[in-house]
C-alpha cells in the first residue's frame, strides 16, 4: 500500500490481533469483544505495537460506548447509526437543451 493507504485487519480475538499487528496492519478492529475483553486486550496490543491504531467495534451503542473508552484504544465505532434504517434512493439528472426542449412540447 502507499503511504497514504492505512490497513485495517477485523480481529476476533487477542491473537488475532497480534497476528494482523506483526503482519504490519496499521489498525486493528477488536471486534465483538466484552468491553474489559476489549480494553485488556488493547492495552497488550498497544504495549507490544506502540504506533498501532486500535478500533473498538461491534455491538456498541450510544448507551455502551462509554463502557470502551480506554486510552489504549484509539477509535470506537457504532455500526448501529447505519444499520436499521431505511434507504432512501434518489438519483440528480441534468436534462440537455435538446431534451428540454421536446419535453415542453409534449
Amino acid at each position: 500500500a502507499g503511504f497514504t493507504s492505512k490497513i485495517e485487519v477485523e480481529a476476533r480475538t487477542l491473537e488475532e490481533g497480534f497476528e494482523a499487528a506483526g503482519a504490519g496492519a496499521d489498525i486493528v478492529m477488536l471486534d465483538n469483544m466484552a468491553p474489559e475483553t476489549l480494553k485488556a486486550a488493547a492495552a497488550e496490543l498497544k504495549a507490544a505495537h506502540p504506533h498501532l491504531i486500535v478500533e473498538a467495534s461491534g455491538g456498541i451503542t450510544f448507551e455502551t460506548m462509554h463502557e470502551y473508552f480506554s486510552p489504549h484504544v484509539d477509535v470506537v465505532s457504532r455500526g448501529n447509526l447505519t444499520q436499521g434504517y431505511d434507504v432512501l434512493d434518489f438519483s440528480l439528472k441534468i436534462a440537455r437543451a435538446s431534451d428540454k426542449a421536446a419535453l415542453a412540447k409534449a
